[in-house]
């Protein structure tokens, strides 16, 4: 997991997403580096538009936050985000074809 939040902060920073950039990211991360495991993001990341992917992904919104902040004290019935979890890393998954 540390790879792809390597690529997305690489991308988020408008560098490129290389072996060698991800490489220096995990390792500042204080993470050890597999080298397979870099080579087959790099090579699977090639196709896609990380922009759109992001995009495309669903997003989960705190509803509660706004209403605690207000200092509301109502109690609401807890939201079920299991499968917007689920959607999440479909999304995710998409990246990898």
């Amino acid at each position: 997991m540390e790879y792809v939040y390597a690529a997305l902060l690489l991308h988020k920073l408008q560098k490129e997403v290389n072996e060698a950039n991800i490489s220096s990211v995990v390792k500042a991360s204080g993470a050890a580096v597999n080298d397979a495991q870099v080579k087959a993001l790099v090579a699977a990341l090639a196709d896609v538009n990380i922009e759109e992917a992001i995009k495309a992904a669903p997003v989960t919104v705190a509803v509660a936050a706004p209403a605690a902040a207000a200092g509301e004290a109502k109690k609401e019935a807890p939201v079920d985000t299991s499968k917007s979890e689920e959607a999440a890393m479909e999304g995710l998954s998409s990246l990898f074809g």
